[in-house]
């Protein structure tokens, strides 16, 4: 199997697809936007760690920047109903230690920010994912876990209260972040007080 590709960039399709050549070998590799944007000009070498998903019809190749982001795909791929696609759609909404800190704080809204992702699919994902992900390796995300109950419910709160006052999901990941962080270092913060350091963060509408 493969497990990872260097060589040089060929190619850069913006619907998410480089092409690679290595060992005069042109590898077709479907990556997420980060990945696709921290690829350097044509020309250049390039480095992807790699998936290799094999089916009996097809023999595909997902690459990532970081092989923490391919642990996280192939931990994604392992639950149910969650196919390569799906998988890195999460990745490109939910960055590995966003990930875990969802499914360490039971924050299955979190996943419902994902296009196709319902909430009794968010559910399932959330508990499947619960023993195939390691605890968040930030020293913030690690606290609003130890935190409890408490901490996650109150971030699941604000994050619901966002979608409903029509935020977009890309303004609410960057409100979460800062939720995040303060829930860590406060423990009994509460449901308001982290609402207003999300509305804070993203200033007057």
């Amino acid at each position: 199997m493969i497990g990872s590709v260097r060589g040089r960039l060929l190619d850069k399709d913006p619907g998410g697809e480089l092409l690679i050549e290595a060992g005069g070998v042109g590898y077709r590799v479907t990556v997420a936007p980060s990945t696709l944007a921290a690829a350097g000009p044509m020309g250049d070498e390039c480095f992807v760690y790699v998936h290799h998903h094999v089916r009996e019809d097809a023999s595909d190749l997902y690459g990532f920047a970081e092989l923490d982001e391919r642990r996280c795909f192939e931990a994604l791929l392992s639950a149910h109903g969650v196919g390569p696609a799906l998988a890195l759609a999460v990745l490109s909404h939910l960055p590995p230690d966003e990930l875990r800190r969802a499914v360490a704080a039971d924050d299955a809204a979190a996943l419902e920010l994902v296009p196709g992702i319902g909430a009794k699919t968010s559910k399932r994902m959330v508990l499947d994912l619960k023993s195939r992900l390691g605890a968040p390796e930030t020293a913030g995300a690690g606290a609003v876990a130890a935190a409890g109950d408490g901490a996650g419910s109150a971030v699941a709160e604000v994050r619901a209260a966002l979608s409903q006052m029509g935020f977009a999901p890309a303004e609410i990941r960057d409100a979460m972040a800062a939720v995040t962080i303060e829930a860590a270092r406060d423990g009994d913060a509460d449901t308001g007080a982290l609402l207003r350091v999300a509305l804070q963060e993203l200033g007057p509408r």
